[in-house]
């Protein structure tokens, strides 16, 4: 604890402690004042621009991705241009700034390693355009709807409603599957039926089926042979094309009506069986 003579406070000057007060509160904290009235201001503004020129591409169709991206990015970076200016004005030095950010920047790049390489990630995906916003992918073991493409990371929405958060860079270097860039999609169904059963008429059933649903293109026709002779059945692959659109609802159709026809017609679907015998001494 430091302790004040008696006689040292009475020495001291208030009047020159006062004017230095008001001075300072009179040029520096007026101007603190104005820099964080003029921020707040500034910053309603630029979000409200950058809304307005966002929507303005949706309406004018623009791609989805390069909107959002282009919005996040100007965002940010009008933000970044008005605190700088800020600093300038309420007195500090920018050029001393920028030089601990420059001597910063080395250790912070060794230390952000995966950090920079999900930015060099985000601006490959943007540029090279591998997906969009709306497209169904599968990458790093994980399936669902692109939702928003960001500087470091893609979220991508599940079909159980969970939002997954992946790295660019870990996307930008893996294999990516996108079942939504082609128009028609192959849906692809093995149906099983039992070695006593008439192949024949299994087959024209299952083709009775795919003739049935108008969803299901007849060119190229659907494609119907025995796969596969397996333990305990005959498989039938069954390949139809039908739009990207529709491929969930023509693959359990197939799977619902092929199975009553079968029922109907005394084609029995077989399950695996385990025959045990049991000998007696």
């Amino acid at each position: 604890m430091f302790l004040v003579d008696e006689a040292t406070v009475n020495n001291i000057d208030w009047n020159k402690v006062w004017d230095v007060m008001v001075n300072w509160c009179v040029n520096t904290g007026i101007k603190i004042l104005i820099a964080l009235l003029i921020l707040i201001i500034s910053f309603k503004i630029i979000n409200f621009i950058t809304k307005k020129i966002y929507k303005k591409l949706q309406k004018k169709k623009v791609d989805a991705t390069i909107s959002k991206v282009a919005y996040n990015i100007s965002k940010i970076g009008l933000k970044i241009l008005v605190l700088v200016c800020l600093v300038g004005y309420v007195g500090i030095e920018t050029a001393s700034i920028s030089a601990v950010i420059a001597s910063l920047g080395v250790g912070i790049s060794l230390a952000v390693q995966g950090t920079l390489a999900n930015f060099a990630g985000g601006v490959i995906i943007v540029f090279m355009r591998p997906f969009k916003i709306g497209d169904y992918i599968t990458s790093n073991n994980v399936s669902g709807t692109v939702e928003d493409i960001r500087l470091f990371y893609t979220i991508i929405n599940t079909p159980d409603n969970k939002a997954v958060y992946i790295p660019n860079g870990s996307l930008a270097n893996n294999v990516i599957v996108n079942v939504s860039v082609k128009e028609s999609r192959r849906c692809d169904v093995v149906m099983s039926v039992s070695y006593n059963s008439d192949v024949e008429l299994a087959k024209k059933l299952i083709n009775d089926v795919c003739q049935k649903n108008t969803l299901i293109y007849n060119d190229p026709l659907p494609f119907i042979e025995i796969g596969e002779y397996a333990d305990s059945s005959i498989n039938f692959y069954v390949r139809v094309w039908c739009k990207n659109s529709d491929y969930w609802n023509v693959y359990y159709y197939l799977l619902n009506e092929i199975k009553i026809a079968f029922d109907e017609n005394g084609i029995e679907i077989p399950f695996n069986q385990l025959d045990v015998n049991v000998k007696q001494n």
